[in-house]
């Protein structure tokens, strides 16, 4: 589902414009249509959130009220979880590295579903979560993704069938398989690839007489961004074709993790401009220095991985291209300098500049104390709205 992002930002400039800068503006609205949207396309796949694209409170208690599953990565997400009300069987411990005594908690909280991808770890889960269901994450090829993840988690197919028959002899229950296609995610064949992987240790696991159940799409749904992506229902389209392909009416179970698809165009971190001066008289680009940075909530700006719509105060026919930079004595702390920005000439020092599709791992990775800035202040859209 398209949310008008044009919409959010009319609404962040003038809900907002009190509020000191920087600061992200997030609507609730948004992250409960995204999820009622997933649920529409993808209607036999049980979601999971990500908590770790955005683990505000406020986020959690709107996808807990429409009944959304979670994945956790650690106890502290966990924790959070708790505190709502959250009961452990409708959690998953989806990282592949946890402490013992992590699993230990979890377990006597309630939660019977873990993640492996380790013989060490699967053993760890046996110990301290007797009797629990555990699925294994695959290793795939993250290609067409803007972060591929396929280095540091995921074990490949033959392991992954010696995990299953430990997990056996240890009386564990070999539920299924997992996988993750890539962090934003362009290429839905991926998807593709991943499931025939799927399939053949479903097969391979029959003859042993150890018979999955489930498995587990990962996370990999984009965002919108400056770059276009093609729309939630061609990339579900593609999904339950896939599945067909692969399964035909012996469907297993689908479990889905999505994490940016469900908060990324729901946030709007608006900045203030420091600073514009040039390096040289022989350019024509400028330097423009705000007061956010990677430092500030737009750590995925490193290497300029991520490329982020960004919208000014006022539009303006006549651009100007701009490296942009954060506030930090940081030299690394450059947002867009091989991919120089053309905005509105009309900035100035006091103007704000707003980065839009922010709601995803932005204001819980923001430092605390790096050259004394505090961390990224949030706001929700319905709670300023009341107050206006």
């Amino acid at each position: 589902m398209k949310i008008k992002t044009n919409k959010l930002l009319r609404d962040v400039k003038k809900y907002s414009s009190h509020l000191q800068t920087p600061f992200l503006v997030l609507s609730l609205d948004i992250v409960k249509k995204n999820y009622e949207a997933l649920q529409r396309q993808l209607p036999s796949a049980k979601i999971y959130y990500a908590v770790k694209a955005n683990p505000h409170k406020e986020v959690l208690s709107v996808l807990n009220e429409q009944g959304s599953n979670f994945d956790v990565a650690t106890i502290y997400e966990f924790k959070d979880l708790i505190k709502l009300g959250v009961p452990g069987d409708r959690i998953s411990f989806g990282n592949t590295i946890k402490k013992h005594e992590d699993i230990d908690f979890l377990y006597k909280k309630g939660v019977r579903l873990f993640v492996t991808d380790s013989i060490s770890d699967l053993k760890k889960i046996a110990r301290y979560a007797p009797k629990s269901k555990v699925f294994f994450r695959i290793l795939v090829d993250g290609i067409g993704a803007d972060w591929e993840l396929s280095k540091k988690f995921g074990a490949h197919h033959d392991l992954v069938i010696e995990l299953a028959k430990e997990a056996r002899e240890l009386d564990l229950i070999p539920y299924g398989l997992s996988f993750h296609v890539g962090s934003q995610q362009r290429d839905v064949e991926q998807w593709d690839n991943a499931l025939s992987k799927c399939k053949s240790i479903f097969e391979i696991l029959q003859k042993n007489k150890i018979h999955l159940k489930m498995i587990n799409l990962g996370g990999g749904l984009p965002s919108q961004y400056l770059v276009p992506t093609p729309s939630l229902n061609h990339y579900c389209k593609k999904i339950k074709g896939y599945l067909k392909k692969h399964f035909g009416k012996n469907l297993p179970k689908i479990f889905i993790e999505p994490g940016r698809y469900m908060v990324g165009n729901s946030g709007i971190i608006a900045t203030e401009t420091i600073l514009i001066a040039k390096k040289s008289e022989s350019v024509a680009y400028k330097w423009l220095y705000i007061d956010a940075g990677i430092y500030q909530g737009l750590d995925e700006c490193i290497e300029e991985s991520l490329e982020y719509p960004i919208e000014t105060e006022k539009k303006s026919l006549h651009k100007t291209e701009y490296v942009i930079a954060g506030p930090t004595c940081d030299s690394h702390d450059v947002l867009y300098e091989k991919r120089r920005y053309k905005l509105s000439s009309n900035i100035k020092e006091g103007s704000r500049i707003y980065f839009l599709s922010t709601g995803a791992y932005s204001y819980q990775v923001s430092s605390i104390g790096f050259n004394g800035f505090p961390p990224l202040k949030v706001y929700f859209l319905e709670d300023l709205k009341k107050k206006h």
